[in-house]
């Protein structure tokens, strides 16, 4: 599983981009967000991803320099880089430190997923290479336990009575130790990241129209339709109802 680091000094971009990627079906996970180059570099220490996607023009330090910085202390994480500004000489900086792929704001959600889906083929050519250096990021009971919960949320987000009792009575451990170590891997509680799953996965019906909004919201996981309504609103930064009509 893929861990991708998010860098971006636009908050709404950042949301934008974690609730636009179904990012379990990719086999990835986003462990962190940052809000410039200074705020990435130390991020990078902490989670050690595997992706990184990253905005060129950011306050304090760009991207630009945070991947000269990474790639001089031996960084080898794929990076994805955006940016709204169509001279080449920001895509030739990004390229000769070693990203994968350049978008242009605004891009569509599919140009993401594409992009995102080369930087896996990348990974899986790579492992194929050398298998000894991927295995650290599966070894030992913390990762087990980190991707068993996220396989165990991919697969019962709907349930209303879900809560970290039941993954952790489901994985076999104790809710202190399973809360510890998905919140250091990841970066998200594990309530935050069964909100993220459930909002993302509800954007994703509202699109079918034949689907009223309180239908959503029990195929999701809520009982109640309002507290959907604010927490969809919360994240995503309009109404169910107003995002499924730009959508139609």
């Amino acid at each position: 599983m893929l861990k991708v680091l998010i860098v971006d000094d636009e908050a709404l971009v950042r949301r934008g981009i974690v609730l636009g990627v179904d990012w379990a079906a990719m086999g990835c996970v986003v462990v962190g967000e940052a809000a410039n180059g200074e705020e990435g570099l130390a991020a990078v220490e902490r989670y050690s991803p595997n992706l990184i996607i990253t905005d060129v023009r950011m306050p304090k330090m760009d991207g630009i320099e945070m991947m000269n910085r990474l790639r001089e202390k031996g960084c080898r994480a794929h990076v994805i880089v955006l940016t709204a500004y169509s001279d080449f000489s920001y895509a030739r900086s990004a390229l000769q430190f070693g990203a994968d792929d350049y978008l242009l704001k605004p891009f569509r959600d599919q140009e993401l997923t594409a992009a995102i889906d080369k930087v896996r083929r990348k990974e899986r050519e790579q492992t194929s290479l050398t298998p000894q250096e991927t295995l650290p990021l599966v070894k030992g009971d913390k990762s087990k336990y980190v991707l068993q919960a996220l396989e165990y949320i991919a697969g019962h987000y709907a349930d209303q009575d879900i809560s970290i009792t039941t993954i952790a009575s489901h994985l076999g451990v104790s809710e202190g130790h399973l809360s510890h170590v998905f919140k250091k891997e990841t970066s998200y509680t594990i309530i935050s990241y069964l909100t993220q799953y459930r909002i993302h996965t509800a954007m994703k019906l509202l699109q079918d129209c034949r689907y009223k909004v309180y239908e959503v919201a029990e195929l999701v996981g809520y009982r109640d339709v309002a507290y959907f309504g604010s927490t969809f609103k919360r994240l995503a930064g309009v109404s169910p109802s107003e995002y499924q009509d730009r959508c139609r």
